[in-house]
């Protein structure tokens, strides 16, 4: 019996209130609306929360990793509650309002490349990929727009376009925008068998260059957007020679390289921004999620000449780069750099590593390891020889975690995927607790589906 000081899970999942909410929920809210565990929160802090029948849970979910400084941070709190005594929102395009100003010159400041920049601010990681397309478009003058297979942008019309995986985000949601292509995107771990690591790289960097020969001219492409790793698509590390590569290409061509940062960026893979790992220097930056530690607040960090493009009122929105988010993102900066989280970031990735390579001595059902600091996932398999996803296998385990007080998260085209997100503040403890009930939801599934 494994014994837990942090999780507790005391009731069944939905509990007496969070069942009755859910059902509340099942009549007003579309089914389409997907959730990943049949509770409700009722209190949230650092790596911790708990439901509305009080069973408590450790966070490795980081609502899909918005939160790397932890659930209510007392310096992001007391920063909201400063600016909600203040005023609430005026519209940066109405009245204007220093928290913008302060942010996007941290934001400028703290990202790679040193020339000078903009930094045009909004709401959600789609809406600064799209505005990061409008951008890219107006200052080449060319509509292409370049994304990679197993990627993910977000939900809106354009973002879902540049989107990799069918299902569930683009079936029966087309027409899709137009002049939007997919180029073939590394997958070290199902690389060809009889191919070395080195080989394998030389190949992919010849298909993305061959791809400019059979499905869209160099000179009709605006930018190549490129997450440093792949989230939704399983945490895919490429290796930096082929980042290298599509930079050196882009170069040559004139085309934008823009560094999709959402869920990589902000300390998660032990870097303020995950393209710092491979020593290349972007043209535009989109920024969200953690930046703004739960609070709607996006951004596009770019080339000051290239954000200039546009023209008075071509960018903006109503609640874009709000007051409150501004502030929020203010506060997790300064957490950033007094509680050294990038480094702390590195720890917790490195012994997630060794406790996943560790159990992969004694479960075969552990295909792969892999990641960029405490962005670490494993990949789960049915056979290690032939490495056939095990997506029904995956889908239990995760359910007996949570059922223990994990929150935990699949991804990846195969749904075969678990990926580690937890707060940057997690302790040691909370981390080994739940990296212990993960081993223990592992032990009692593997024998049913393996």
């Amino acid at each position: 019996m494994l014994m837990t000081k942090y999780a507790s899970v005391q009731t069944n999942l939905p509990g007496p209130k969070a069942g009755e909410l859910l059902e509340r929920r099942h009549r007003i809210v579309p089914d389409a609306v997907s959730y990943g565990i049949p509770t409700f929160v009722e209190h949230a802090e650092g790596a911790r929360v708990q439901d509305v029948d009080g069973n408590t849970f450790i966070d490795f979910a980081g609502a899909i990793g918005t939160i790397n400084v932890g659930h209510c941070h007392p310096k992001v709190k007391a920063a909201l509650h400063e600016q909600v005594e203040q005023y609430i929102h005026t519209g940066f395009n109405v009245m204007m309002y220093e928290p913008y100003i302060e942010l996007a010159e941290k934001l400028a400041a703290l990202s790679p490349g040193d020339f000078d920049k903009k930094v045009l601010l909004q709401n959600s990681g789609a809406e600064a990929v799209e505005n990061a397309v409008k951008v890219a478009r107006k200052y080449t003058g060319r509509q292409g727009i370049v994304t990679f297979t197993n990627g993910f942008h977000g939900r809106t019309l354009m973002a879902m376009t540049m989107t990799s995986k069918v299902k569930p985000y683009k079936f029966g949601f087309g027409p899709f925008a137009p002049e939007v292509y997919q180029a073939p995107f590394p997958y070290p771990y199902r690389r060809p068998m009889e191919m070395s690591e080195e080989a394998y790289n030389n190949y992919m960097i010849e298909e993305f260059k061959k791809f400019f020969l059979t499905e869209a001219a160099p000179e009709t492409i605006a930018a190549v957007v490129m997450e440093p790793v792949q989230g939704e698509g399983g945490f895919i590390v490429p290796d930096p020679s082929f980042v290298q590569a599509v930079k050196a290409f882009c170069e040559e061509h004139g085309i934008l390289f823009v560094a999709d940062e959402i869920q990589t960026g902000f300390g998660r893979t032990g870097a303020y921004f995950g393209i710092e790992h491979y020593d290349v220097v972007p043209d535009l930056i989109t920024v969200s999620k953690s930046l703004g530690a739960g609070t709607p607040i996006s951004g596009v960090i770019g080339r000051q000449d290239i954000m200039d493009a546009a023209g008075p009122g071509e960018l903006g929105g109503t609640y874009g780069g709000s007051p409150l988010g501004c502030r929020a993102a203010l506060a997790v900066l300064q957490v950033m750099e007094e509680e050294q989280l990038n480094e702390r970031a590195n720890a917790i990735g490195g012994r997630v590593r060794e406790r996943l390579l560790h159990l992969s001595s004694t479960y075969e059902c552990i295909g792969d390891i892999r990641g960029l600091g405490a962005m670490v996932a494993v990949e789960i398999v049915s056979d290690r020889e032939q490495k056939a996803p095990a997506k029904d296998l995956t889908k239990a385990i995760l359910a007996n975690a949570q059922e223990r007080g994990l929150l935990v998260l699949g991804a990846g085209l195969y749904g075969n995927v678990i990926r580690f997100l937890m707060p940057l503040v997690i302790t040691d403890n909370e981390l080994e607790e739940g990296l212990d009930i993960l081993e223990q939801a592992i032990h009692v599934c593997t024998p049913q589906y393996v």
